[in-house]
């Protein structure tokens, strides 16, 4: 115990301690290293934020390594900091290889800029997503079909990236897809990843138009070993399930100009007893998602 107290003693007491203090400033190098540090800790998240902290760290180690060099002449000041400037230095270099091994052709940049950098998914999530859809964009040509009413099988999931979609139920309009809005989602959240089924309504394209598609086994298989990537996805769709919705809810009227509101299911029934009842959306059957509800009109009839 006696040693271990002479020690700390030695450590703290024997050091000779500063009388004077210099009077003179240090360089302006020091002082810009100085700087450097203090922005470059202030530095973000993600890629860029890793190229932002290196970049501006390893900067600051190289004007202390100048300073000790020319200023202080002390080998071991210089040496330290030469060799953190050389680890940021690799670290810059890494980063920035994996930036670019992870950059998009230009319409999945500008899928990501739109729809997924604004949740705060990364580069890298990002690119285990492209992967699946094998980086491909699928042009559908206007009047041609995406799908046939009791004919295509709900074999993918779609993200429409141009142009827009028409969909209609037995020759009737229901509603536009419009970009970044999914193609399928309705048939998607209507079957088990076991099950199989086929669409029950008709999609046109109204103009040329641009489209991600993913195959059902291989997103599921994705879901799989990236649970984040499934919880991403699943609340995708349930907001652009709900937006279709929404739109239906804008075309219908339930009697004597009051408009039938999905939030509302049994509104109607108190106010408008006179009204036919109007079978709620919650109420569909599985599989068909789309239809509008029973005894509603649309309001240009």
């Amino acid at each position: 115990m006696g040693e271990n107290g002479s020690f700390w003693e030695s450590l703290i007491y024997a050091h000779p301690t500063c009388t004077t203090w210099k009077q003179e400033a240090e360089g302006s190098i020091y002082h810009l290293g100085s700087i450097l540090f203090v922005v470059g800790f202030m530095g973000g998240s993600g890629f860029f934020g890793l190229l932002y902290v290196f970049s501006l760290l390893g900067l600051g180690f190289l004007c202390s390594s100048v300073w000790a060099w020319l200023d202080v002449c002390a080998a071991d000041i210089f040496s330290w900091n030469f060799i953190l400037f050389a680890i940021c230095f690799v670290q810059f270099i890494y980063v920035t290889y994996q930036v670019r091994s992870v950059s998009f052709d230009r319409e999945f940049q500008e899928l990501y800029s739109a729809l997924f950098q604004p949740l705060g998914i990364s580069l890298t999530v990002y690119r285990k997503i492209v992967l699946c859809c094998d980086a491909e964009v699928v042009t559908l040509e206007k009047e041609h079909c995406y799908a046939m009413q009791g004919k295509t099988p709900i074999d993918k999931l779609s993200l429409l990236i141009s142009g827009r979609i028409r969909v209609t139920v037995d020759g009737e309009f229901l509603h536009y897809i419009f970009p970044l809005q999914f193609l399928d989602s309705p048939e998607w959240d209507s079957l088990r990843p076991t099950e199989e089924g086929i669409f029950q309504v008709t999609l046109t394209a109204e103009t040329d138009c641009r489209y991600v598609a993913w195959r059902r086994k291989k997103l599921y298989l994705l879901f799989a070993k990236h649970r984040f990537i499934s919880r991403l996805f699943s609340v995708l769709i349930g907001c652009d399930i709900a937006e279709k919705l929404y739109a239906l809810n804008d075309r219908v009227q339930v009697g004597q100009g009051f408009r039938y509101d999905i939030r509302l299911p049994n509104f109607y029934h108190v106010s408008l007893p006179e009204t036919p009842r109007v079978q709620p959306p919650h109420r569909l059957q599985r599989g068909s998602p789309r239809r509008k509800p029973v005894g509603a009109t649309d309001c240009g009839s």
